[in-house]
């Protein structure tokens, strides 16, 4: 009986496995482009005006569902979408972000990058980011990005000495150029132990609640206030 479970437990994790590779080849052609797709049936329906900020990246901004009142009164757009790298960003960059001209570009993404199944390494993520800046810069140099530190999470705690060491040498890179701002949230998501904050969780132990959001906001919210002040 033991061994039938673990052979079928292999069958599920050797077919989760598949799956995930299978998504990661698709999402170089294409996985996203249903939801990049919204995103511009949106903009027709409803065009944002010009000189917005734009927060784009993974799941992680996907999921914030607050952030048009939590950034309020800066006018802002939520152009996350799910299970992204920083180099799907880089694909759909000139859908999602350039037309726009945004003053400003948060971006948070990185932590999909370096897990299973896709396993990347510092030194290419944070080379993924160098063409983020290039690819938005070269259309629009006066614009601002911001890049919000990979957050140490409950479920990919094995991980954060590499989501650490990432965070470095992109806050190392962003040092060199202007118009471009690390914006650091990992303090303020761990305990006393240093571990993450569970209460800052869903059950799944990867995205954020509202308590969670609520951090970020308090944090990226004042950087952005005191660049981009609204006047009456």
């Amino acid at each position: 009986m033991k061994k039938i479970l673990l052979r079928s437990l292999f069958v599920v994790v050797l077919a989760c496995a598949c799956t995930l590779l299978i998504f990661r080849a698709r999402g170089r052609s294409g996985f996203w482009e249903f939801q990049v797709s919204a995103f511009e049936k949106a903009d027709r329906l409803n065009p944002p005006k010009a000189g917005v900020i734009v927060f784009t990246g993974s799941s992680s901004i996907r999921l914030w569902e607050s952030l048009t009142s939590d950034m309020r009164p800066l006018e802002v757009i939520n152009r996350g979408f799910g299970g992204s790298q920083i180099a799907e960003v880089n694909q759909y960059a000139s859908r999602i972000v350039l037309p726009y001209q945004p003053r400003a570009v948060v971006l948070y993404a990185g932590d999909n990058d370096l897990s299973f199944p896709w396993l990347k390494t510092p030194e290419q993520v944070a080379g993924d980011f160098k063409q983020f800046v290039e690819i938005v810069h070269a259309r629009l140099p006066e614009t601002w990005i911001y890049f919000i530190s990979i957050k140490p999470s409950i479920r990919r705690w094995s991980h954060w000495q590499k989501f650490k060491q990432t965070n470095e040498l992109i806050a190392e890179y962003i040092r060199t150029q202007p118009r471009v701002q690390f914006i650091d949230v990992d303090a303020a998501m761990l305990d006393q132990q240093g571990k993450p904050r569970t209460e800052l969780f869903r059950k799944d132990g990867l995205h954020m609640n509202a308590q969670g959001y609520a951090v970020w906001t308090e944090i990226i919210k004042p950087v952005l206030v005191s660049r981009f002040a609204v006047t009456n």
